[in-house]
């Protein structure tokens, strides 16, 4: 059958710039997948997406205009109802085959075939394939309704309609933005489809200001990106747009580099910003980069501020350095490209510098005050009405800072206690300044440049600025042992706030980041070497909190311990390796990665699956038998087999002891392989349960302290297949 490709476009008004890619990609996927379903594609069709500032379209190859007819086999009812005892149809059989189009005269082509303990009539039919019109129209129309829009606007279009056409009428018409055309070609022809009160047709328009024409006829599908590119002067692709823009910034970097000095030509870079590049690539259609500057007297003030309003309030790439330093130089992406670019070039400019100059004043204001003279403002700032204010959860944190500093080796210095409670105290005053007041996204940080400029110590001005880390997947940790114990303190003093009030995460909802928490605290746990247990660390905070919560211990501890396993499962460990090491609940979380090193190299062993399996089989024996001692007399020993192992256990248990002792996990397990022998021997030839009780006691002993050797780095039953 003979195939076109198939072109789509939806032409709107400006499409909101942070979703526009995956407007484009469920615009296109939806169509895609809906054709498919109907049979109007090809085994080897391709769909390709299209996603500008505004228009959203589908290229699809292989599209046939008219699908090719199936059978189709339908079940009717059971024979005993359709059919009479004399095999005639029944009213019941007759009324569904008139249902379906057909009469009387296909009874006898009914077929029977088992259904479940009864027999059913079947009825064969051909079912004719969709046209192209109709499939388009249905696929159309289901794309619009599943784009994932973040809020629908109403707008009118004005129709004919009234008494005999003549009173005008009015349409409403739900969409993420107004429509203005609807572009259906297959190969050459226009598919004549509607959708939001348009028909499709083979024009669309291209550039608001630079189109050559106007509007832009596509001569077929296939002509689409190139014939916008020419005439209406569009990259229709958002990722080809993307990469453009992309290379027309280092190209820009390199050359701003070159400006005043030619020694630091291709040294600058624009800033690393995938969604601001993903923003950026959404509101422009034909992308010019521009090379603009703003007063070098800005740069006294923190380039983060700098940096934060050039971005996040005009969408500007600032210039950096080799050495990540903020060059006066800057960045923009223009929507036009005209002969002379200076009038652009000095609009931003002048555009830019309020926002600087804000900025500015905002430095210079907070730095008047200190952050010690703002503590006592954070009793004003409400946290949370069950939870009280920011002055009482800085109270908590510094209680809970101070209490886990004291766990630590650095505990007995005085000067270390002190840093960590100053700290504590300030790191939340920044939230009074005026720069964190306009820009949140800089807390901690500005209180790290304002610790400085009070003369408080490296390690408490870090400690401030790092104690929001790790913010998110793959942040940083906090520089210093302070910041650490903060950074910890304040993690925890939210989860234990939040848990102990019962606002617990709930499917994907989890509006206190409590689940990014947890995984900040195993990280800090787990990469900074803290000699500190995860239980001591939890219940050493609670009496911080007095009577304001529940605790929360058991239900936090199990949080935090799923929040381990998923990320390890994530690093590519199996299921069982994580089960058998997090079933202990190691308290050390830094010792976590050498207890799954160990149990993967032992289950790579030929005694592993023995060994395992005889694991939760004495884990069975114990578990029905209640308390058991740990306790051992060799004289009521009777049988050769559990002599051995007694005795190969007084051998082995030692050494791998000693060898848990010394942190080499993996040979502590890889010498208990040597017990499979032994361990193969007793279950063979010894009855654990005798009959009498002080051999059974014994027995049971024997295997409590074998069980207890085994699963000291990891629960090996869970390796048990």
């Amino acid at each position: 059958m003979t195939t076109h490709n198939l072109l789509i476009e939806l032409f709107v008004e400006e499409l909101p710039p942070k979703v526009l890619q995956k407007l484009g990609d469920a615009f296109s996927s939806v169509l895609f997948e809906q054709l498919t379903a109907q049979g109007l594609t090809a085994a080897n069709s391709v769909v390709t997406a299209y996603a500008s500032p505004r228009r959203l379209a589908a290229h699809i190859t292989a599209v046939v205009a008219q699908a090719d007819d199936k059978s189709v086999q339908q079940k009717l009812m059971p024979v005993s109802v359709g059919l009479d005892a004399s095999g005639n149809a029944t009213p019941a059989l007759l009324r569904k085959l008139q249902a379906l189009g057909a009469g009387p005269e296909v009874v006898a082509q009914l077929k029977r075939a088992p259904d479940g303990k009864a027999e059913a009539l079947f009825y064969d039919s051909i079912v004719k394939g969709a046209s192209l019109v109709d499939g388009l129209q249905k696929a159309l129309n289901e794309s619009i309704a599943k784009l994932p829009i973040p809020k629908v606007m109403s707008y009118q279009l004005h129709t004919d309609c009234g008494i005999d056409n003549f009173l005008p009428g009015w349409t409403s018409v739900n969409f993420v933005r107004p429509a203005h055309s609807l572009v259906a070609l297959h190969g050459s022809t226009v598919v004549p489809v509607k959708a939001l009160g348009l028909t499709a047709s083979n024009s669309t328009q291209g550039h608001r200001f630079e189109a050559k024409v106007s509007p832009v006829v596509l001569a077929n599908a296939d002509a689409y990106a190139d014939t916008l590119a020419k005439d209406g002067a569009v990259i229709a692709s958002f990722t080809e747009r993307r990469a453009e823009i992309a290379r027309q910034l280092e190209a820009a970097a390199a050359k701003a580099g070159g400006g005043e000095n030619s020694k630091l030509n291709g040294t600058l870079r624009p800033i690393e910003d995938a969604a601001l590049l993903d923003e950026v690539t959404a509101l422009v259609e034909r992308p010019n980069v521009l090379i603009c500057e703003f007063e070098k007297q800005f740069l006294d003030v923190p380039q983060e501020c700098l940096i934060l309003t050039m971005k996040a309030n005009q969408k500007y790439f600032p210039l950096l350095d080799t050495t990540g330093k903020l060059t006066h130089q800057f960045l923009v992406v223009s929507n036009i490209t005209p002969d002379d670019a200076s009038a652009v070039i000095g609009g931003n400019e002048r555009v830019v510098r309020p926002r600087l100059a804000d900025a500015k004043f905002f430095f210079d204001q907070d730095r008047k005050k200190t952050l010690a003279s703002r503590v006592d403002g954070l009793a004003k700032v409400v946290y949370h009405n069950k939870l009280g204010t920011q002055g009482e959860r800085t109270d908590r944190v510094r209680a809970i800072a101070k209490g886990l500093a004291k766990l630590l080796p650095q505990g007995k210095d005085a000067d270390f206690i002190q840093a960590v409670d100053a700290a504590a105290q300030l790191a939340k005053t920044d939230l009074l300044t005026d720069m964190v007041g306009e820009f949140p996204e800089l807390q901690g940080i500005m209180g790290g440049y304002y610790a400085r400029h009070d003369g408080l110590s490296d390690d408490v001005a870090q400690a401030i600025e790092d104690h929001y880390k790790p913010r998110f997947a793959g942040d940083e940790l906090p520089r210093n042992t302070v910041g650490v114990v903060v950074a910890l303190a304040d993690k925890l003093e939210t989860l234990l706030g939040m848990f102990g009030i019962g606002n617990l995460p709930t499917g994907d909802k989890d509006p206190f980041a409590l689940r990014r928490h947890a995984l900040g605290v195993v990280r800090m746990l787990r990469e900074t070497n803290l000699d500190v247990g995860l239980d001591a660390l939890i219940s050493q905070a609670i009496p911080a909190f007095g009577d304001k919560i529940t605790d929360p211990s058991a239900a936090l501890t199990s949080f935090i311990y799923d929040r381990l396993a998923g990320g390890l499962r994530e690093q590519g460990y199996t299921s069982q390796e994580v089960e058998a090491v997090l079933a202990l609940r190691p308290q050390r979380l830094s010792d976590v990665a050498q207890r799954l090193t160990a149990v993967r190299a032992f289950a790579a062993l030929p005694e592993s699956p023995a060994l395992a399996a005889a694991n939760k089989r004495i884990g069975n024996i114990l578990k029905k038998a209640n308390e058991v001692d740990a306790h051992v007399n060799p004289a009521l020993f009777t049988e050769d087999a559990e002599k051995g192992l007694y005795e190969a256990m007084q051998k082995l248990l030692p050494e791998s002891e000693s060898q848990l002792n010394a942190g080499d996990y993996t040979a502590s397990l890889q010498t208990l392989a040597a017990l499979r022998s032994p361990v193969d021997a007793f279950f063979d030839d010894v009855m654990v349960n005798a009959d009498e009780m002080d051999l059974r006691l014994n027995r049971q002993g024997l295997l409590k302290c074998l069980h207890l050797a085994m699963n000291r780095v990891a629960d090996l039953s869970c390796l048990a297949s």
